[in-house]
């Protein structure tokens, strides 16, 4: 089914007909105004329809460099004399910089639909587009989802264009490229991609483009929509496409060779390609000094290993292997299970079910009270299990250090993966023990060595090694050791390599 932007329909120079059309289109919204104006004394007067939707556009604007001087302008008659095509004179008198010209009936109702005022005049079939377009927009504020303790505290919006100006400002080179589409039968949302040329690899640029132009869909209203559609790989619980809400971390993207997709309407950022090492990265490793930055990320894929395997040891440890425990502490966890009427899988799945309902529930209720409730529900309804003798004491310290490692990686949509494939873990382990994690380790590896994020291996560049870019992988050496970018269509370098700074010599008196 075709909507009403993709029926052509070309102008015709009866401003009737015109005018008829756009009004069949929009209906009878009553935030569509018509006006028409009657301009011009001598020889003949003519007629201007004008049409814009309230709230789409700046009436400031749309008074003082578009009504004001149309009306003003009928009261000159000299000025409407000159041997000049009424056409061109209503192009004169409009006093605003973005002014253009069409003949094609869908691009005129996409401006309108856009913020910007139509002026058809009688008699010619090329209808005036006045670039009014402006509305109410969030100011830019601090990032909510990737805090930093030093860096930028500056965030996308939901307005396309300031987010655009956020890319410039951190980027102010002409070789910074953005390529405009419209996607959506009826929302028409405009995503932009950014990439930097002679940088980027041009087939990722024309593979993105490719695929973004074979999206059919009724409407984008996220990113989100867009990443589920370019994706590599959809039945995955790893992400293949990162997105951010920071303009340091999408420029510093870009500037590794990444593009990044911009949706009118939202504030999250995608980029691609990435790695799996992408997503436990944080833009703040490069605002410190090295060798803090190391140890932080050290940290960082220890808390994810332990998000994903930590509650699965403790059962298979626990239900299989009871001699790997020394003496005490296994009489300690006897104890402390002696009452407890599940099995350990049971038990551990019962907690991270409730951690899960707290966590959303935090998210869902109001920011006010949202964070009061989880803490105290997570308190309260682990201290009540524990002397109810449902769980033991050991399952909390496990279920509650879990969720705290799972808190440490920096990308949300990594976090989740983890969550998911401790699930998975934690019923191979109830099964068959040690065994059991160590073939879903396998698995987890055999299917993370299969990912692409457009063309890109996911595990680059430990599999397959690429000895030139792992110095910015488990590590975060010195900005002077780091050569090569990661993503680029050649080894373009980021400076002078080992260009190591040296204190002057001392002077001697």
């Amino acid at each position: 089914m075709k909507t009403s932007l993709q029926v052509p329909f070309p102008m015709t120079t009866s401003l009737q007909d015109n005018v008829k059309w756009l009004q069949d289109r929009l209906g009878k919204s009553s935030d569509v105004y018509y006006r028409q104006l009657e301009i011009g004394v001598y020889p003949e007067t003519n007629s201007v329809a004008l049409f814009y939707i309230d709230g789409l556009v700046q009436n400031e604007i749309l008074n003082e460099h578009v009504t004001k001087p149309l009306l003003s302008a009928h009261e000159n008659a000299s000025y409407w004399q000159q041997d000049i095509c009424f056409h061109d004179l209503l192009c004169q008198a409009i006093t605003i910089s973005e002014l253009t010209l069409s003949k094609e009936g869908t691009a005129v109702l996409a401006a309108l639909l856009g913020g910007h005022t139509i002026l058809i005049a009688d008699g010619y079939d090329e209808v005036i587009i006045a670039g009014t377009a402006g509305w109410e927009t969030r100011a830019i504020e601090e990032p909510q989802t990737q805090t930093v303790v030093r860096g930028p505290k500056e965030s996308f919006t939901e307005d396309i264009r300031t987010n655009t100006s956020l890319l410039r400002r951190k980027i102010r080179s002409p070789d910074l490229r953005f390529i405009s589409l419209r996607i959506g039968r009826y929302t028409q949302t405009e995503v932009i991609i950014a990439y930097l040329e002679g940088i980027a690899n041009e087939r990722v640029v024309t593979e993105a483009t490719s695929r973004l132009e074979r999206i059919d869909a009724d409407s984008i209203l996220e990113s989100g929509y867009i990443e589920e559609y370019i994706e590599d790989v959809t039945y995955s619980p790893f992400p293949t496409i990162m997105n951010s809400e920071r303009p340091d971390a999408v420029a510093a993207g870009i500037l590794e060779g990444q593009i990044a997709i911009l949706v009118d309407g939202t504030p999250f950022v995608l980029q691609a390609p990435v790695t799996f090492f992408s997503f436990i990265k944080s833009s703040e490793d490069y605002y410190q000094r090295f060798d803090i930055a190391t140890f932080v990320r050290g940290v960082r894929y220890i808390s994810f290993l332990v998000s994903m395997l930590l509650p699965a040891l403790y059962i298979a440890i626990t239900t299989f292997h009871q001699e790997m425990l020394p003496t005490t502490l296994l009489i300690s966890l006897a104890a402390q299970r002696e009452g407890v009427p599940f099995p350990a899988l049971l038990e551990a799945l019962l907690m991270e079910v409730t951690f899960e309902v707290l966590r959303e529930a935090g998210v869902r209720m109001p920011r006010v009270i949202g964070s009061a409730i989880s803490i105290v529900g997570a308190l309260v309804l682990g201290q009540a299990s524990v002397q109810a003798g449902l769980v033991s004491a050991a399952m909390v310290i496990i279920v509650s250090f879990t969720a705290i490692s799972n808190f440490v990686t920096p990308a949300l949509n990594m976090a989740v993966a983890a969550r998911l494939i401790r699930f998975g873990l934690m019923l191979l382990a109830g099964s068959f023990g040690l065994f059991g994690i160590l073939t879903g380790c396998m698995a987890i590896l055999i299917h993370l060595a299969s990912l692409r994020s457009f063309g890109v291996p996911y595990l680059t560049p430990v599999a397959p090694l690429a000895v030139s870019h792992i110095k910015d992988t488990l590590l975060r050496v010195p900005r002077w050791l780091t050569g090569i970018r990661p993503f680029t269509r050649s080894n373009a370098t980021r400076n002078k390599p080992y260009d190591k700074p040296s204190p002057p010599k001392r002077d001697r008196y």
